[in-house]
């Protein structure tokens, strides 16, 4: 692709698919799950994780596999950083190099937006461990240290995903399902006994702020399928879309939303349970996105431009067969909205 036609692209304005994935799939199989992710959503496929393969394919090593210049290993307790790249890095380089190849396999000729995920600087580092054990949101130094090597290593992520697949605009995710735990000072230290202490809510915005801001080009999604999203505070540091468990909405949380559509965020509505249960007919997966639109106030026309439909949260403790019905009625419950949003 020559320079122009790269500038023409990125000057359009940026449409998502109607429905995608959140992340996680079950299964070891890199090429069954890039296919899966790809042909079930041909507007907006994603970049699958496969957790089920072991230390390193998690979400948490996965992510810790992209850090620069920062290695992390497993420990009982969890991952931990160390002084080097060991086995545990080297494996999670390798698996998320074996699903870049089934994506760019089965993403040949892709022209539209395509998902990449990556654990959020907060949720990260709340999970891994310093030397001593302790997360390393204990220490605000280490927290500014690793945003940085997250950053750089989502630089580097994205570079590549661009090269194997051209011609895709990129979506970014942060996965953030710790966030309102650190916003309230509710992440246990290593003891168990106490917690770390609440981490100031304009640091916190600042920091997302940052680590989104190196997707310039593309939005930046942040996904948390735990209660009370903050959605102000990702408006406020720029997110370009909030994905979420939306059977964990409350009344709290409506104006919130409604002043992030308004402000053109996308929502993310995960509506479609993440484990294996029976699945209602599509129009009524969506019927609570409705009922929130009316209660809103909200122009029914405005549904399709604003919502895609997902999973409520990542699918790897799902059957197979339960993950591929959970994924086609995700699309089919996205037609359903579009054509009829009232």
């Amino acid at each position: 692709m020559n320079d122009k036609q790269s500038d023409d692209r990125s000057d359009r304005p940026f449409v998502f698919g109607p429905a995608t994935g959140v992340g996680s799939l079950p299964g070891r199989d890199a090429r069954e799950a890039a296919k899966t992710a790809t042909g079930s959503f041909e507007d907006f496929p994603f970049l699958p994780e496969l957790p089920a393969r072991g230390p390193g394919a998690d979400m948490i090593g996965r992510t810790a596999g992209l850090l620069v210049e920062m290695y992390a290993r497993v420990e009982p307790s969890g991952w931990r950083l160390g002084d080097r790249p060991g086995r545990d890095t080297r494996r999670a380089r390798s698996w998320l190099g074996e699903d870049l190849d089934a994506l760019e396999e089965f993403t040949q000729g892709h022209e539209g937006p395509l998902k990449v995920q990556a654990v959020g600087p907060w949720t990260l580092a709340a999970a891994l461990e310093l030397r001593n054990g302790e997360a390393v949101l204990s220490d605000p130094g280490a927290v500014r240290d690793l945003a940085a090597s997250l950053t750089e290593g989502l630089r580097l992520h994205l570079a590549e995903v661009r090269r194997r697949v051209p011609g895709a605009r990129l979506v970014l995710q942060l996965d953030e399902p710790s966030l309102t735990a650190v916003l309230r000072g509710h992440v246990r230290t290593a003891s168990g006994y106490r917690t770390h202490r609440a981490v100031d809510r304009q640091l916190v915005e600042a920091t997302l702020r940052d680590v989104a801001g190196v997707h310039e080009d593309g939005p930046v999604v942040v996904h948390s399928c735990a209660p009370d999203v903050p959605f102000a505070l990702l408006r406020r540091a720029g997110i370009t879309g909030i994905s979420f468990d939306f059977s964990l909405l409350t009344e709290r949380d409506e104006e919130a939303i409604g002043e992030a559509v308004e402000a053109g965020t996308r929502l993310l509505a995960g509506v479609v349970p993440g484990t294996d249960t029976a699945l209602s007919d599509p129009a009524g997966s969506v019927m609570g996105v409705r009922t929130l639109w009316r209660r809103l106030g909200l122009r029914p026309g405005l549904l399709a431009e604003a919502v895609t439909i997902t999973p409520a949260c990542g699918l790897a403790g799902a059957s197979p067969a339960y993950a591929r019905r959970a994924l086609a009625h995700c699309v089919r419950a996205a037609r359903s909205l579009a054509d009829n949003p009232e």
